[in-house]
């Protein structure tokens, strides 16, 4: 019986090249290779650890504090969960430390990622085809854990000659059925297997797949566009923050947006936000949170139009001149331009009474301050649905004509609109403020 494949089967074959001495500081990595006699053909695939690229590049730097070299080498702190941390690095990795690793480097060091992975695979390719005469693929890899699984795997953080990624989208699978989300990763799924025989600690950091000449991309050729292109971008990447970290990002997005495109936007996107704002905290196991969502135009106009029409009047009772009029009504804009509002309402069922002052006004500001509460978590989830918001008090200052055109109990208290749309444009910066000016410490 034979153990190769059938006649005709599909097969590859990865093996590890011995006698790679150790790198040092300048070394020509193709030079080495090719002194091995690899006997590499057209269509071989070499993956090379990353960890050799690093020190023949001069990577290696004096670092008596590593957490310092993390921070040097971070763009941007995706989680972190005591001392760990996984950070976006210079190279556009999402990873553990930022890839500086400890291990392999004499003591008092540290060894970095090659400053430009795809640039020393090319390097490689270009120097193997001068030295041998061979066109092949180059892969340069590193060790990633992965979300939603334990162990660790090698993956490709640089690649020349390769098509990194195989789009199947368009096609069919063998029932017919089309494939509309299939993109395989081809360069992790060679750097996995080249992992299988190089080893973490065998001291044979270059294998070779033989037999996969599809993935290999002319010199020349489109498609050949490095590991680059396997990196999500923001806009595409559903799992971008860790869970404090992107509490903290939903924070620092919240921001009032006074103007909005036409985009319509999601009802399920404002209940999902609404779910969030009924968890904040409430007095005697209360929920004193009620949210009106205005989703059609009639609806908003007839709240907008009679909520107008009140302010009118009442500026006109204060002796303001028409032209102040008008100005103070088209501050009322934002919520007129919005494709969308919600009106949160506090409803104080289940609120004692004492019947005294003191007392029942302390009840009352109870009642209010989870209502606030409320209303920041729905301003924040809006946030962490990409959806812009402002709140305005408006509503408070008219309550029984809102109640009257919206049909709501009389113990139903408007707290304000919230505006929500698709903002229109980048919101401006921020004015910079320090926490510790608003802190009273005893």
């Amino acid at each position: 019986m034979s153990d190769g494949p059938a006649d005709g089967a599909p097969s590859y074959r990865v093996w590890a090249l011995p006698g790679i001495p150790e790198v040092q500081q300048g070394d020509d990595l193709a030079k080495l290779i090719a002194a091995t006699e690899p006997g590499l053909v057209d269509g071989d695939v070499l993956l090379v650890t990353s960890k050799i690229v690093s020190k023949a590049e001069g990577r290696i730097v004096e670092a008596t504090d590593r957490e310092a070299a993390i921070d040097a080498e971070t763009v941007r702190v995706v989680a972190r969960r005591g001392t760990l941390r996984i950070v976006e690095n210079r190279q556009g990795l999402v990873m553990a430390a930022a890839g500086v690793d400890a291990s392999n480097t004499p003591a008092g060091t540290v060894l970095l990622l090659p400053e430009d992975p795809d640039a020393s695979a090319r390097a490689v390719r270009d120097g193997l085809r001068d030295a041998l005469g061979v066109e092949v693929g180059v892969v340069v890899t590193d060790t990633f854990g992965r979300p939603w699984r334990n162990g660790l795997t090698d993956v490709a953080i640089g690649a020349a000659g390769v098509k990194v990624l195989d789009d199947l989208r368009g096609g069919t699978d063998g029932y017919g059925n089309p494939l509309s989300a299939t993109v395989v990763a081809t360069a992790d799924e060679l750097a996995a297997a080249g992992d299988l025989v190089k080893g973490k600690a065998s001291g044979l950091p270059v294998a070779v797949v033989r037999g996969l000449p599809h993935v290999v991309a002319d010199a020349d050729a489109s498609g050949d566009d490095g590991a680059r292109a396997m990196v999500r971008v923001a806009a595409d990447d559903m799992f971008r923050l860790g869970t404090s970290e992107a509490v903290r990002e939903a924070l620092s997005l919240r921001r009032t947006v006074r103007e909005f495109t036409d985009e319509p936007v999601d009802p399920g996107a404002v209940r999902r936000a609404v779910a969030a704002a009924v968890t904040a905290p409430a007095p005697h196991h209360t929920t004193p949170w009620r949210f009106v969502l205005l989703e059609s135009q009639g609806a908003r106009t007839r709240l907008l139009d009679a909520m107008r029409d009140a302010w009118i009047a009442d500026l006109r009772r204060d002796g303001r001149s028409e032209e102040s009029v008008a100005k103070r009504v088209r501050r009322g804009d934002v919520l007129r331009n919005a494709p969308y509002l919600a009106v949160p309402c506090l409803v104080t069922d289940g609120a004692h009474t004492y019947g005294d002052e003191r007392r029942d006004t302390a009840e009352r500001e109870m009642f209010v301050v989870a209502a606030g509460a409320g209303v920041q978590n729905f301003l924040v989830a809006l946030a962490g649905e990409r959806l812009g918001s402002a709140w305005v008090s408006s509503t408070m200052f008219c309550r029984s004509v809102v109640r009257e055109v919206l049909d709501l109990p009389d113990t139903w208290d408007p707290l304000g609109a919230v505006a929500v749309g698709h903002p229109k444009g980048a919101a401006p910066p921020r004015a910079a403020r320090d926490a510790e000016a608003f802190l009273t410490v005893r």
